[in-house]
């Protein structure tokens, strides 16, 4: 009540110092040529008595009379024009009154039917408790972090929040959130892996050591996880271990179905360690990780038993175009360029009526360096 009191004071105040200018004056409204008109009166009557005695002639009576008659002109001229200005500043005075003092009551008026103080605060109070396809992210965060205050060991909540303080790029406190989360509902590997990621995102896409753990926690609840294993070979390649990554990858991608929205990031980070995918078949990337396990002699020996059964099963039933094509991509792997020129002969027969595989066939041994 005192702060509503002190704010009508200080509107008060404030419209008298505009309108205390403005107030009318004594003497406001009565034309000083007023006087003036009745002197000119007083001596027209005088001249009139002075001519009817005989004081004056009546070419000089009549000439008096002209000239009070101009002189009366101008004074009624001079009046009207002070008349006009009057007017004006009455005009000025009531818009300054309705503005100054109707302005203030409409407003609060106007306040006082839609905003009381009476009532509950507004918007905050009402989005906060709208629903949340209704409410923007801050407040659905302010929301679910009141809630966390008031139900600290709630680790639903903290799953809820942590991925939408990565959207809003709050890293810290996503990391934080996860860390919460795990320590209430136990670890799994999208827990894991969503702390590893804030963590990532955090230290500008370095796999830390806290990260790497988190990773590695996730690889462990479940080891086929995609998301757990490109970023355990993303850490070895940072760590200057890019065979490591390149094997890690390479099993990801096979596991992979083709299709997999992963694939191109995993094309890109093989290329990027040396392993570039190519669109022909190949051996494939369980034969490459085996292979870059073992030494020298058992990678030949490893490599060559693949080729010698991948040969076999072609000579049994040679409709396999894919295999055909991998076969001669692993005799050239092998360094044996006639083996693999009698693999694309054969599977040029066996695809004799088949312009499209002729084609595929032909485009392989150009890139192979084994002719057309």
């Amino acid at each position: 009540m005192l702060l509503w009191l002190a704010i009508s004071l200080m509107t008060a105040a404030a419209i008298m110092a505009v309108l205390w200018p403005l107030r009318p004056r004594a003497g406001d409204g009565v034309c000083d040529g007023q006087a003036d008109l009745a002197v000119y009166r007083d001596q027209l009557a005088e001249i009139e008595r002075d001519r009817a005695a005989g004081l004056i002639g009546a070419a000089e009576g009549e000439a008096a009379r002209t000239e009070l008659a101009r002189r009366m002109l101008r004074v009624a001229e001079a009046g009207a024009a002070e008349m006009v200005a009057s007017g004006g500043d009455r005009r000025r005075r009531v818009a300054a009154v309705v503005a100054l003092v109707g302005v203030p009551l409409f407003a609060g008026g106007l306040y006082f039917a839609l905003g009381s103080p009476q009532q509950d605060g507004q918007p905050l109070a009402a989005r906060l408790d709208a629903q949340p396809g209704q409410a923007d992210v801050a407040i659905l965060v302010r929301r679910v972090e009141d809630h966390l205050t008031a139900n600290p060991d709630d680790g639903r909540g903290y799953e809820v929040i942590a991925p939408v303080y990565m959207r809003v790029g709050r890293f810290e406190d996503a990391a934080r959130a996860w860390t919460n989360a795990i320590r209430l509902n136990g670890s799994d590997a999208r827990r894991q892996n969503g702390l590893g990621e804030a963590l990532l995102a955090q230290s500008g896409g370095v796999v830390t050591a806290e990260a790497k753990a988190a990773f590695e926690a996730a690889r462990t609840a479940d080891p086929t996880d995609p998301r757990a294993r490109y970023f355990l070979g993303l850490a070895a390649e940072q760590d200057g271990r890019p065979q490591e990554a390149a094997a890690m990858w390479s099993a990801l991608a096979a596991d992979s179905p083709p299709d997999a929205p992963w694939q191109p990031m995993l094309a890109t980070a093989l290329a990027r360690v040396g392993v570039p995918v190519s669109p022909a078949p190949g051996p494939s990337a369980q034969d490459i990780v085996a292979a870059q396990q073992m030494s020298a002699e058992e990678r030949g020996a490893m490599v060559r038993g693949m080729v010698d059964r991948l040969s076999q099963r072609l000579a049994e039933n040679g409709n396999d175009l894919d295999g055909w094509l991998r076969l001669m991509r692993a005799w050239n792997v092998l360094g044996e360029s006639d083996e693999a020129r009698a693999a694309a002969a054969k599977a040029r027969v066996q695809f004799a009526a088949d312009t499209q595989a002729l084609g595929r066939i032909d485009a392989l041994a150009r890139e192979l360096g084994l002719g057309s």
